[in-house]
This record gives structure tokens, sequence and C-alpha cells, in this order.
């Protein structure tokens, strides 16, 4: 298969605006009470639904028992290993979705998939997703398998997509609300009311599913498995085709949710692929002008920016239509490149940035996609705090808390999602401090 040269992507640029504005972040307000509650509301969130992938599930895949290929490994040691438990995250500890929770003085967010064995009325009765409830599945598409599949695109983990995801939320608002007596759409609105709703980070898996067709066979006599290759046109073609389906999916999804009553959402963008240490292996590129100033490969960044400015573009017209909610993007790009930047100032090793903590083939990155971390071989570095990425896909609970207060705090979402109180009112932690897990165990 062809190899990707710079000029098949790099005219995109011409398309996409990489240097989006941020506003200041804003002063941060004094919490608020809510009597409904009986607690101290930061910015009067008292509820958080997520849907999303492997970056935000808290447990679905791991309650699937769906886990296999490249996530074989996830739902056991080491993931989980800096908490000392397998929750079925996909790090060795808390996701940014967690700390999300507890900087808004709530709960970690049980999986969707714990409601399986309740009826609604104990889930009404107990209050088990009062607080609200997690629909994020590792591997999880935008697109269904079937729509994948119709463009070449085989899904080779869970078939819960965002569709999916969506079906549970509208199941889950009936059978939390139907042991109300005479609920009505208006109770469902006035529950959303007070909710802050995060809509991904997802699509990132119906561009990884594209790329991995141009992983070739090993050659004869190559050890098995897949070797390292450039990535092919025709998979870049076929990724890039999927951006519009992708980026509508999305924003329909969104629209349902506003059409409930849903006042404040958060539409993260894609990370930046290229300096994700699992695509930076499997590309394998020896050209150094292929490389930016942060070591990540310009191609693969400029595809994600693509995918990013068509969802602004979307994210635009849906804010014209829904002028009364607070429907933010999250810069998860800005927010990653940032963090390679000031790697050193924000704790990281700065030469170990695009490697993986955990996994095999040493190297400059530590992957083997047939190997990933967790399997027979695979070794775990001393101090994961060091490294930005856990697995060469996913990050590290150190990168994630950096990630959410970059994002959440230091203006990498616009507009600012949620008006924080003043940090020293915030229990006292510190910019990057872990907190009491209590909550999320």
């Amino acid at each position: 298969m062809a190899r990707v040269s710079l000029a098949v992507l790099a005219a995109l640029l011409l398309l996409v605006d990489p240097c989006h504005a941020r506003p200041e972040p804003e002063p941060e307000p004094e919490p608020t009470e809510d009597e409904s509650f009986g607690t101290t509301l930061v910015d009067g969130i008292g509820v958080i639904y997520n849907f999303g992938d492997s970056l935000s599930d808290t447990g679905n895949l791991l309650l699937e028992g769906d886990a296999s290929g490249m996530l074989n490994y996830t739902t056991s040691l080491p993931y989980g290993s800096s908490i000392g438990e397998v929750t079925g995250r996909c790090s060795d500890g808390f996701l940014m979705i967690d700390f999300l929770a507890t900087d808004l003085d709530l709960p970690c967010l049980d999986p969707y998939l714990e409601a399986a064995p309740r009826t609604a009325r104990e889930l009404y009765e107990t209050g088990y997703f009062a607080r609200g409830a997690n629909f994020a599945v590792a591997g999880a598409t935008t697109l269904d398998a079937a729509a994948l599949a119709r463009r070449g695109v085989v899904v080779p983990h869970t078939r819960s997509s965002l569709a999916v995801q969506l079906q549970w939320f509208k199941d889950l608002m009936i059978s939390t609300n139907e042991g109300r007596p005479n609920t009505t759409m208006k109770d469902i609105r006035e529950t959303l009311s007070y909710s802050l709703v995060m809509l991904g980070e997802i699509g990132g898996n119906d561009y990884n599913y594209a790329f991995a067709t141009s992983l070739k066979p090993a050659q004869a006599g190559g050890g098995g498995g897949r070797r390292h290759n450039n990535f092919g046109r025709r998979a870049v073609t076929k990724a890039m085709a999927l951006v519009p389906d992708v980026v509508r999916a999305i924003t329909n999804t969104a629209r349902e949710l506003l059409d409930m009553g849903a006042t404040r959402l958060v539409i993260p963008g894609n990370l930046p692929l290229g300096c994700v240490p699992i695509y930076l292996s499997a590309a394998n590129e020896k050209d150094p002008k292929a490389y930016d100033a942060n070591g990540c490969l310009v191609g693969l960044n400029t595809f994600a920016q693509m995918h990013n400015a068509e969802l602004q573009k979307g994210i635009k017209r849906l804010r014209a239509l829904y002028p009364a909610a607070k429907i933010a993007y999250a810069d998860y790009f800005g927010a990653y490149v940032q963090m390679l930047r000031n790697a050193t100032e924000m704790g990281f090793d700065k030469g170990s940035v695009t490697r993986a903590c955990c996994g095999t083939g040493g190297g400059k990155h530590n992957v083997d996609l047939d190997r990933m971390c967790g399997s027979p071989g695979a070794t775990v570095c001393a101090t994961p705090d060091r490294y930005i990425s856990w697995d060469g896909v996913h990050l590290t609970q150190r990168a994630y808390r950096v990630m959410t207060d970059l994002i959440y705090h230091e203006g990498f979402a616009s507009p600012a999602p949620i008006e924080f109180p003043p940090r020293a009112s915030r229990t006292g932690r510190s910019s990057w401090d872990t907190v009491s897990w209590n909550a999320c165990l």
C-alpha cells in the first residue's frame, strides 16, 4: 500500500485553522445551596450524564464482557494498578470524567450497565443514578457497525455505538422517573435543567478502525502479527470520508438531548492523533519532515484538526438553534499539545512524552500492536505519574488530571461550561492533585 506523503494531508491545512482563540477564564463564583439535594452545588450542577468511548468508560465494557483484541487486557491488572483495583477504566487509575465529577463535588459516575439487574422502581426508590450515569463504552463508535461496514470499516469491539448509548439514556430517564406518580416529560426536563451532559469524546474509534485497515500482516518470517507500516492513502481517504457522517451523528445526538431539555452540553473534539504513541509506532515514519516540533506526525494531526473544525461548525449551528442552552466545545487537541509543550513544568518526564508506560517492544514508543499493555511479557514503568501515555493509546491518571484542569479550569473549553468557585473553596486542593476516591470505588 502506498505511503502517505506530507502532501496528501498538508492541503487540509488550508481548510483548518489550528489556532482557535480561547477566552480568558472567567472569574469563579461561590458555590450555591440547593435544597433538593441537601448539599452545595457547584454552578448549579447536581447531575452528570456522560457518553463516549474508552477515554471515559468507567466499567461498561467490563460489564458487557466483550473486551477483545487490543482491549483484551484492559479489564484486568495492571489497569487500575495506581488505585489498587480493576474498575474497567482504560488507565492506571482515574479518568477525566472522574476528576470533573470530584471537582463538582459529585460522586464518580457508575456505569449504566450496573442498572441491568435492577427494576425501574428500585432505581427510583434507591436513587441509584440520582447524581448521573455513564453510558460510555470502550471501543464504541459514533456510527453503528452496519454503517461502518458499508464503508469497508470493521468494528472489532463493542456494538454499543452512540445511538445505543442514547437509547440507554432515554431508557434510564424513563426508569428513574417511573416510580414518581404521573411522571411527565416535564419531570425529565427538570432533571436536565441542573444536569451537565458530556457528549464525548466519541468518533475517534470510527477513524481508528478505518486507519487500522492499513496495518499490513507481517511478511513471511517476520515473526507473525502486524508489521509497522506507513499509513496508506486508501485508509486516509476512507477515514476522511467518514468525517461528515461522524460529525452529523454527534450533532444529531446533541439535538435530541437538547430537545429533551438539556441546558448545558459539552462536546469535545478529537485528540491529536499524530502525538499518540501507537500511531507514531505504527507509522514508523523515517522522514524528519513528517514530524512537528513536538515530535508528532503532521499528517495525522491535520486530519484530527479537520474533524475538529467540522465539529465546531456543527456546534455553531446548534448554538443558533438553541440559544438558551450553553453548548461548549472542549479542545482536547489544544490541551494535549499544551501538555506536551509544558511537560517538564507539569511534572512529566520530557523524554517519555511519546512513550507508553505500560507495553512491550521498548524503543522510542514502547508499543507493539500485537502485545499491548497487560499481555504476557509487557512491563510497567516504575513511575506512571511521570508519563503522559499509559498504554500507547490511553493516558495515565496523572495526564487525565492535567487535561481536566486545562480544559475546565484553564480555558480550553469555550464557552466555559462551568463556573467553578475559587480554588481555595474547592477543599484547598492544588491544580494537579488527586483527591480522595471513596466516592469512586
